[in-house]
Parts: structure tokens; C-alpha cells; sequence
């Protein structure tokens, strides 16, 4: 199955301006996002989406193919669908949608996702990884509950599963997920995701997956044990991020 990864990357973020080119070991955030997913061998074709065209230049001046999109897109996905809907990257079995601002994401993370629609037949696939002491508090970490077949029940910002009773969760402690936020989806069911209106839900929860979830579509979640590094987001994550990058090639190597 010819899987494409799309990477978008949007260059109005508000939090940090200018994001996708802000540098990470002296190369711009997106690059080095691309890089990862290079190195790992995952994809067949790599294409980095935007709507700056600053953005493609750079990406392609380090190889990277690029593909300029509109500027009015609500969301990532939005931006992946349109890239995937064209007729250069119709070969695509699989799309994998790989957040811009992610630089040390998690192959198992990626791997896993890819596994829900490809071994496993899902149309859509995200992974998740056990839930973090602290966690269930902090609704910028969001949580999942899943069926017995590995299918997506329902995501939220709020502690999910609730626990009533403290002293029975060590059983049951694998029930306790959070999300890692990497999908990897079939073209048709991409193509459906994008064309669906905003649910309730999904505008209560500010969590876009929960549109799909709300339509009936089917999600494969896939758990992994490789400790998610957070993206970036703030002036902090990226003081972080540049301090963390040392360690990573030493760990790549």
C-alpha cells in the first residue's frame, strides 16, 4: 500500500509567529519535521503543505517536496485533504498526516497509526500511549476511551474514563489513555472527514476528531509505549525543543 505523508504547516500561528521557519538545531521547525519523517522510512512520498510560499521555498531549497494550499483552511486535516485530493498524489493508499510543529515525533506513534488501516482494516487510525500521572487534569492533554476491538469510543479534554473509586484503578490502569495527534486515514474517508460539517461536539471539545467519531465513522487507535515529546507550540516549547536537540541525536545515532 503507497502511503503519502503530508506535513502541513500553517505560517500565521498566533502563539509563535512565524512558526514552521523558526529554527530547531539551526534548521527551520518544518525541515526538520520533514527530516524525521524521511529518516524513519515510513512514506513513500513526502510532501510538506502550505499556504506560504516562503514556506515552500525553503522546504524545497532542503529537498523536501512542497505543495501550496489555500489560506483559509479551518484545520490541518483540511490542508492534508486538499493535498491528497489532487491528481499528483492520487497512487496514495494511505495518508499519513504528520503535525508541522512536531520535530521528535514518535516512529511507534506514526507506525501504530499506519497499522489501524493497514493490517487492521480501520478507514481512519490515530494512536494513543498510557495516560501520565497528572494527565487527567490538564485538559491541553487529551484523553481517549476505546472499544474492546481497539476502535475510538470517544476523546475529551476531561479525565476520561472517570474513576470513582480510586483504590480499583491499578487494574484497570491500561484503560487510562492520552492521544498522541498523528491520523493516518484512506483517501475516500479522508475526502468524507473534510466534507462533514463542524459537530456540537467537536466545537464544545475543540477536538476536531470527534467529527468523524460523531458521524459513525470508525477510528482505530493503536497503543504504543514511546513517551510522546510535545510539540511546539510557545517561545518555551521551542527554548526546549533546542535544548532537547543535543540529546536527540545522541539517541539517533
Amino acid at each position: 500500500m503507497s502511503v503519502l505523508a503530508v506535513i502541513p504547516a500553517r505560517l500565521a500561528a498566533t502563539r509563535l509567529p512565524g512558526k514552521p521557519l523558526r529554527l530547531v538545531g539551526g534548521i527551520p521547525l518544518v525541515v526538520r519535521v520533514w527530516e524525521r519523517v524521511r529518516d524513519l522510512g515510513i512514506a513513500d512520498r513526502i510532501v510538506v503543505a502550505t499556504d506560504s510560499a516562503q514556506i515552500v521555498s525553503v522546504a524545497r531549497a532542503a529537498g523536501a517536496e512542497a505543495a501550496l494550499t489555500r489560506d483559509d483552511h479551518p484545520s490541518g486535516t483540511d490542508r492534508v485533504a486538499e493535498v491528497a485530493a489532487q491528481d499528483a498524489y492520487g497512487d496514495a493508499t494511505i495518508v499519513l498526516n504528520v503535525q508541522g510543529d512536531e520535530p521528535f515525533v514518535s516512529e511507534a506513534a506514526l507506525r501504530g497509526a499506519l497499522g489501524m488501516v493497514r493490517e487492521r482494516g480501520f478507514d481512519l487510525g490515530t494512536s494513543a500511549v498510557p495516560a501520565a500521572p497528572g494527565s487527567r487534569e490538564r485538559p491541553e492533554i487529551v484523553k481517549v476511551v476505546t472499544a474492546d476491538d481497539g476502535r475510538a469510543l470517544y476523546f475529551s479534554r476531561a479525565g476520561i474514563p472517570f474513576v470513582r473509586d480510586d483504590s480499583g484503578v491499578g487494574a484497570d490502569a491500561d484503560l487510562l489513555l492520552q492521544h498522541v495527534g498523528v491520523y493516518a486515514y484512506t483517501p475516500t474517508a479522508l475526502a468524507r472527514w473534510v466534507s462533514l460539517p463542524e459537530h456540537r461536539l467537536e466545537r464544545i471539545e475543540r477536538l476536531e476528531q470527534l467529527r468523524p467519531l460523531a458521524a459513525g465513522m470508525a477510528m482505530g487507535v493503536a497503543i504504543v509505549h514511546e513517551v510522546p515529546i510535545r510539540g511546539i507550540d510557545t517561545e518555551e516549547d521551542l527554548i526546549a525543543a533546542n535544548a532537547h536537540w543535543a540529546d536527540f541525536l545522541v539517541g539517533r545515532s
